[in-house]
């Protein structure tokens, strides 16, 4: 068996790794086509061309890269219709991928074309499932409750489960380690990966931790980050009230996950890294008005959590556009530290939702993609 596999973003990467470690394990002696990213390579992909070419956000960023893009989606179309594959799986990266699938269908429409990642459309734009299933015959999905929303469009879709419940978690003895000779709390501040996103909220961030000072004169701060923002972030918590220890190495941003007693959090998945260790949190967002505005019109959930989307509750406080404010956060902070119950409940059951202690994700997306081929 032959599969052709596109990944466009780091995290496409990871997952698409999983799936053909899961994929090798069910079938002895399947080969891969495709493009790929470090992980996908290791497990056997040799990339058509660098994936790298491929991660631009932004139309900004797109514009001056349209007409190689556009190679690039031809390339990768005709490189599937000619690879002699069973199925074309696209990861992720939509704005790339369902191109190259639109193209590979026009051109065979037998073929199978499998997405791995469902659009959020239980968050907006609900018309994106339809548009993909002109294209897209099965979809994995990460959360549990999308499913439905893939099916009434007219595709095939299982959850898989969600690779943040695979992720090694820090042993007692690091956390112990990590922990040892502190006097105060731990707060674990996130303010993004995204140099605009650090930008907006680092001030914030920082007189919130001002604020917890006052309560905590032991007060520890640990700040996860990028390499890629990592200069940013130490330049702009200089002049915090507590200069926060900047965490970049893997292995220790998985020890202060699962040491820290509360989180300060950028909204994103960040927020299923904490609940996968148990760190209650807060979130926190800002971006530009009209961006906002547009969002909370085409918007048709009421949080943007998914720890509160998951487990159905809304144990995680919000703070997000005009409401990112210090005085408003801190205090919100603060009730969680001093009573995190209610989140430790709602954590361990998006963890169980997700599929934590089940089958590990790239096994069973390889299960749903070996069944949708068969079909």
């Amino acid at each position: 068996m032959k599969l052709f596999l596109i990944a466009g973003e780091p995290s496409g990467d990871r997952l698409g790794a999983a799936l053909m470690a899961g994929l090798k394990a069910l079938v002895p002696g399947v080969t891969f086509e495709g493009i790929g990213g470090p992980h996908m390579q290791a497990e056997g992909l040799a990339s058509l061309f660098p994936m790298e070419e491929l991660s631009v956000m932004g139309i900004a960023e797109v514009l001056p890269k349209y007409f190689p893009l556009k190679r690039r989606i031809a390339q990768a179309a005709k490189a599937a219709l000619t690879s002699g594959s069973e199925a074309l799986v696209t990861i992720d990266s939509p704005d790339f991928c369902l191109r190259v699938a639109a193209i590979v269908k026009a051109a065979r429409p037998g073929f199978r074309t499998i997405h791995y990642v469902a659009p959020s459309v239980w968050a907006w734009r609900p018309g994106r499932a339809a548009r993909m299933a002109r294209v897209i015959d099965h979809v994995l999905a990460l959360l549990p409750f999308e499913p439905p929303y893939m099916t009434a469009a007219g595709m095939s879709c299982d959850f898989v489960g969600h690779p943040v419940v695979a992720e090694p978690l820090a042993t007692a003895a690091e956390v112990a380690a990590f922990r040892a000779g502190g006097a105060g709390p731990i707060l674990l501040v996130l303010p993004g990966s995204r140099p605009g996103e650090v930008s907006r909220l680092a001030p914030v961030f920082g007189q919130v931790v001002g604020r917890m000072l006052a309560r905590h004169p032991g007060l520890r701060v640990l700040l996860p980050t990028v390499r890629g923002v990592a200069p940013l972030v130490r330049e702009l918590t200089a002049g915090w009230p507590v200069v926060p220890e900047i965490i970049e190495d893997a292995a220790a941003k998985r020890t202060a996950f699962a040491a820290a007693d509360v989180a300060l959090a950028a909204s994103g998945t960040v927020s299923l890294e904490l609940a996968a260790n148990g760190c209650p949190m807060a979130i926190a967002y800002d971006m530009h008005p009209l961006t906002l505005w547009l969002m909370r019109r085409a918007a048709l959930i009421d949080t943007v959590t998914l720890v509160n989307l998951v487990s159905e509750t809304r144990v995680v406080p919000e703070f997000i556009g005009a409401d990112c404010r210090a005085e408003a956060i801190a205090p919100a902070l603060e009730a969680v530290l001093s009573d995190p119950s209610s989140q430790k409940a709602a954590m361990a059951l998006t963890m169980e939702r997700l599929g934590r202690g089940g089958e590990a994700p790239g096994l069973r997306a390889a299960r749903s993609v070996l069944a949708a081929i068969r079909r």
